[in-house]
This record gives structure tokens, sequence and C-alpha cells, in this order.
């Protein structure tokens, strides 16, 4: 009997993703692995029980069942208490764990004996590309944040050549340019903007210039190890806001996507800062989630303030759930390879994959610094 791997329903709020999709399932199978997928799972994506029958999946309709039954559980959000209360010592759960963000939530994985990867820890290296589960979701999210920001901006992103003549290109900025914003960037140049990027890591600027933007040179070099940003020291923030200020001010469309993993998302524009935009500009803060980059940010709604938008968006990727469900399908799929061979649980704790992903494994939270900050709240 091959390894069984369970497919629940995803039931947080707003969430319309699934951890596998039909092609996947099928290729699981293929491979000797026995999937079984919660009655509606991929109902929010589009996907219907009768695909995933076709793919060779088992469709339950028992929640309790799906849990119990299953070597591996995978997921998109982190389980919530009442789903880790269903499992078991010793079984695997996949998926997003957000461990810095509510520790509670590590503790219960901890104390039940779960082994437990966090998709978000996964090595920032060749190997592990394809089941870079962060990159394949910020990309959903900065494609749609450009198209929140065309949305809500009360003019047209192209330059226009009418009968009453000719209508200028939208002004768009985009501050980060990690793959979000690299992202972003791109979309606003399809829509036919004109767009001006910034990045703490002056590397960013070959990226951004190839694809059609013009890059901000502000002097301040904040790169990080694996490919991600610093937080800046008071001073380098000071200059930061000094700098892009006027930029702001000029742009009709403003999308943040600046973020620092396990820490709050940097403040990048100020209040003053919005308010000197023109009255019908927008902005789109998809850090909103982590604290957000505008001080105006408000998570999960839209504010307007002296005639300025503000977009707080949250779990953006759920928004286009098709596809954010095939690409993170595919992250998951890869993964789990290292986790099954020849259909069988056969986890590699040699692969330096699976063991930095790993959260929590029989009974110790075995990432260092998450157990730190565990072990920081209990004093």
């Amino acid at each position: 009997m091959g390894a069984k791997v369970a497919v629940p329903t995803e039931v947080s709020m707003d969430e319309r993703r699934v951890a596998l999709v039909p092609a996947t399932v099928a290729k699981l199978v293929s491979r000797g692995v026995d999937v079984t997928v919660e009655a509606g799972a991929g109902i929010g994506s589009y996907f219907p029980d009768d695909e995933y029958a076709q793919a060779g999946a088992h469709i339950v309709v028992t929640t309790g069942e799906l849990w119990r039954g299953a070597d591996v559980v995978v997921k998109v959000q982190p389980p919530l208490a009442a789903e880790i209360d269903l499992l078991r010592a010793g079984q695997i759960v996949v998926g997003f764990m957000e461990p810095s963000r509510d520790l509670d939530r590590v503790t219960r994985l901890r104390d039940g004996g779960v082994t437990a990867f966090a998709m978000e820890l996964l090595p920032r290296i060749t190997r592990a590309q394809s089941m870079d589960a962060l990159t394949s979701q910020a990309s959903v999210a900065g494609y749609r944040a450009a198209l929140m920001a065309a949305l809500g901006l009360g003019r047209f992103f192209p330059m226009l050549t009418t009968p009453a003549g000719t209508i200028r290109p939208a002004k768009v900025l985009v501050l980060g340019a990690g793959v979000a914003g690299l992202q972003a960037i791109a979309t606003s140049r399809r829509l036919g903007a004109m767009v001006e990027a910034y990045d703490v890591r002056p590397a960013a600027k070959e990226q951004v210039e190839s694809l059609g933007a013009r890059f901000l040179s502000l002097e301040i070099d904040a790169s990080a190890a694996g490919g991600y940003a610093r937080e800046l020291t008071a001073e380098e923030r000071e200059r930061q806001t000094a700098l892009i200020g006027e930029h702001v001010a000029g742009s009709d469309a403003v999308i943040t996507t600046a973020a620092i993993p396990g820490r709050r998302a940097p403040l990048l524009l100020t209040e003053e800062m919005v308010g000197a935009m023109r009255p019908g500009s927008v902005v789109v803060d998809l850090a909103a989630e982590s604290g957000g980059n505008c001080a105006l940010t408000r998570p999960g709604e839209t504010i307007e303030r002296g005639g300025v938008t503000v977009f707080g968006p949250v779990n953006v990727p759920s928004l286009l759930p098709v596809n954010a469900s095939e690409t993170y399908a595919r992250n998951i799929s890869d993964f789990l390879g290292l986790l099954i061979s020849d259909g069988e649980l056969a986890l590699r704790w040699d692969d330096e994959i699976v063991a930095e992903s790993c959260l929590t494994r029989d009974g110790v939270i075995v990432h260092e610094p998450t157990r730190a900050l565990v072990e920081g709240s209990d004093r």
C-alpha cells in the first residue's frame, strides 16, 4: 500500500486555493501514492470532485476520516487549532505555517508530536526552485496588484491618442523589486504605464531595467543573505523617506511589496507622502498582512484619504485561485518527491531541503529561530 496523502478543504476565511489540483494528483498516483481529497476541496479553485476522481483520487466526505487516514496532510493555509487536534503523533503536515506570526500554533504542533514542514522555510537554493511556494504565490500577488491599481485609478494606464487629444500614460511607482514587485512592474508595463521602481538591494537594478522600468538609485544597500533585504537602520530609513517622497508625489499609482521574513513590514509611505499625491491616485499595499508599507494601510480594507485610495489587500493569491493553486500544487508535488520514494514514505533527513524546511518533529521545535522565539515568549 502506498503512502497516503490527504488534501483537506481549506477552512480559513476567504481562502479559495487548494493544495493539490487534479493534474498533480494524477502524477502522484502514477508514482504509487494513495491520494484522498475531501469533497469540495477544489470547488473554490474551480476543480470539481469528479476531476479529482478521474485523476485517481479517493473522495472522502468526512473531515475526520480524511485526516485520520493520512500519512501526509497537504495544505495551503497553516492548520487551525481544531485541525491540529485531528493530527496524531508522527503524522506529517505540509503547507505554509507562518511560524513567527503564531507561536501558539507551533507549540501545539510540537506538543502533538506532529512532523510539520513549512513551505516558507525552504532554503533558497537552485535545487529547491521548483518547490519555492513563496515565489510562485508572490508572482500571482504582484500581477493582481497591478490590476488592482489599474482598476482603482481614475484614468487610463496606457497612452491613448483620441480625436479629443492625446492622453498621457499613467505613472506607476513600485517599491520593492522582489518577485511580487517585478511581476507588478511587468504587468504595469504591459498595460502601458510608465514605471519607476525602487529597492534597497542595488542588485535589483538590472532586473528592473530589463522589464523596461526606471530604477531609482538612492545609494542605500540593504542586501541580505538568500536574496532578501535586511532591516534598515534609523538613519537609512530617514534618508530613504526623504529621497522617495518626491517620486511618490509624482506618481498616479504606488504599489508597495517590501517585506522582511519574520518581521513587521518596513514603513515606506508616511501619511504626509500620501497627502502629497494627486486626488484620484491609488496605493496598493501588498505588505498589508505583515503590518503594511503605508502608514494608512488597514489590512483587508480600502480607505480614501484626501482623494487618494489606499488598498490593503490580504491573501491576494487567493483572488486568482486557479493559477495560484496550479503553481502551488506543483511546489507541493515536487516537495513530496523528497518525502516519498517508490510510493512509500522515505524522509531524507540528510537532504538540506527536508531538514531546513522542517518546523517540528518528535515533540521538538527543530527550526532554531522559531524555537528561540517560543523559548523567549515562555520566560
